[in-house]
């Protein structure tokens, strides 16, 4: 019977389809334990999400380990190369949040050009504001995609339907992928995209050329009244370049779900009314954590039983 050990949150679909095959040892807080290390030694599979980080000293005194299982998509906090060196395969939750990332940016977007939570606080002060809460609408307005992968693709369709306009940057995208040749994505420059869109919506992985990649030169470059999401991770923009181009009102907005440091106890970013702030929930719906607990949960399982996974890091 192969033991698996669930370090953090799963949802419990997925614990039953593990169950089935094996002894479980789910700990959600597991992850921030001394006996993180012991708990995995003689384990066959270990599924994690994004605070448990899986280094070469973690994985090197298990030797049963076959797979590692990601409850999400990025990959940064598990040493790939580690991995591989040890035979232990990496599968992740390909696709599986993409609907609820694409839907969280438009709800940044949206509250951004029409600001209801911050009208019904001003209703519910005792005003009747409407010339103040005449904004715009998402109709004509560019979105910047940097990043067209699934979630950029899935953001594409939306936009179209609501008649944006929609540019992308990526440099890894092959020419007759279905966002340029049916969706109506513009492929430019990244120099061209900021300087276009109203809106720019962040898709890329966290790794050494990306870290800072939006920064003060980078931000100049936007407009004054264009805003920027990150859903993808923290550290791709340099936090505090981006408070000051907000606290001096070069950009109009940012809506962050991911940041440097989670919680950001003492970040300036905290004091500012033009930044919309959440607890990395963009891929956080119910829905979406029962599509990952079940696919990370079979995807491991098929590593362990010798077939072949088809959502495995290459």
């Amino acid at each position: 019977m192969a033991k698996i050990v669930v370090t953090e949150l799963i949802w419990e679909e997925g614990l039953d389809i593990l169950r089935a095959v094996g002894e479980v040892i789910y700990d959600p807080d597991l992850w921030k334990k001394e006996t993180l290390e012991s708990s995995i030694r003689d384990s066959d599979a270990l599924i994690v999400r994004n605070q448990t980080k899986v280094t070469e000293g973690l994985i090197a005194p298990a030797s049963k380990l076959k797979v590692v299982g990601r409850l999400g998509v990025g990959l940064d906090n598990i040493d790939i190369g580690a991995c591989k060196k040890a035979g232990v395969e990496v599968v992740f939750a390909r696709n599986a949040n993409a609907i609820s990332v694409a839907e969280y940016v438009f709800a940044a977007m949206l509250s951004f050009s029409r600001q209801p939570y911050k009208a019904t606080e001003d209703v519910k002060n005792g005003n009747w504001n409407r010339k103040k809460f005449t904004l715009s609408e998402l109709y004509g307005k560019t979105l910047g995609l940097i990043g067209v992968g699934e979630i950029g693709t899935r953001l594409a369709a939306r936009a179209r339907a609501f008649g944006m306009n929609i540019l992308g940057h990526d440099p890894f995208l092959p020419p007759y992928e279905v966002a340029i040749t049916e969706l109506g994505v513009s492929m430019t420059s990244l120099e061209n995209l900021l300087s276009e869109s109203d809106f720019i919506s962040l898709h890329v992985p966290l790794n050494e050329n990306t870290r800072n990649f939006i920064n003060k030169e980078s931000l100049s470059l936007m407009k004054p009244t264009a805003c920027i999401i990150n859903t993808a991770r923290g550290g791709i923009i340099n936090e505090q370049d981006l408070y000051e181009a907000l606290l001096d009102k070069r950009i109009a907005g940012a809506a962050l779900d991911v940041l440097s440091k989670e919680p950001p106890q003492g970040s300036p970013l905290l004091d500012l009314d033009n930044v919309i702030l959440t607890p990395h929930i963009a891929g956080l719906t119910e829905e979406a954590q029962v599509r990952t607990s079940v696919l990370v949960a079979k995807e491991v399982v098929k590593v362990l039983r010798g077939q072949a996974s088809c959502c495995s890091v290459r």
